[in-house]
């Protein structure tokens, strides 16, 4: 399973990007797809799910201003960000929650760069 993600660079805080991640290869059936994201010597952690059926979960740091949705034929995932502050500059991860046979599968892809300058 391919997950490439693109739309990251360089904003000033205030800005807004949006990210996309089309998944492609050997797909069964996708339960969830989110976006994670990781700072320079930080943990990796969680920013935004959002399931098959639509529901969607945010980090509470991003509530608000950042907005993920779907096209489930096109197993695209979308990340809105908005009022982007320099604290959301971070290497964003797309994220795959694949199910086959009652059991999942997770798939990440490499990540597309985002900097917020202040």
């Amino acid at each position: 399973v391919q997950l490439p993600a693109s739309g990251g660079g360089l904003v000033q805080a205030g800005g807004s990007l949006r990210l996309s991640c089309a998944a492609s290869g050997s797909i069964f059936s996708i339960n969830a797809m989110g976006w994670y994201r990781q700072a320079p010597g930080k943990q990796r952690e969680l920013v935004a799910t959002i399931t098959s059926r639509g529901t969607t979960h945010y980090a509470d740091s991003v509530k608000g201003r950042f907005t993920i949705s779907r096209n489930n034929a096109k197993n695209t995932v979308y990340l809105q960000m908005n009022s982007l502050k320099s604290e959301d500059t971070a290497v964003y991860y797309c994220n795959l929650e694949d199910l086959m046979g009652g059991v999942s599968y997770t798939y990440w892809g490499q990540g597309t760069e985002v900097t917020v300058s202040s």
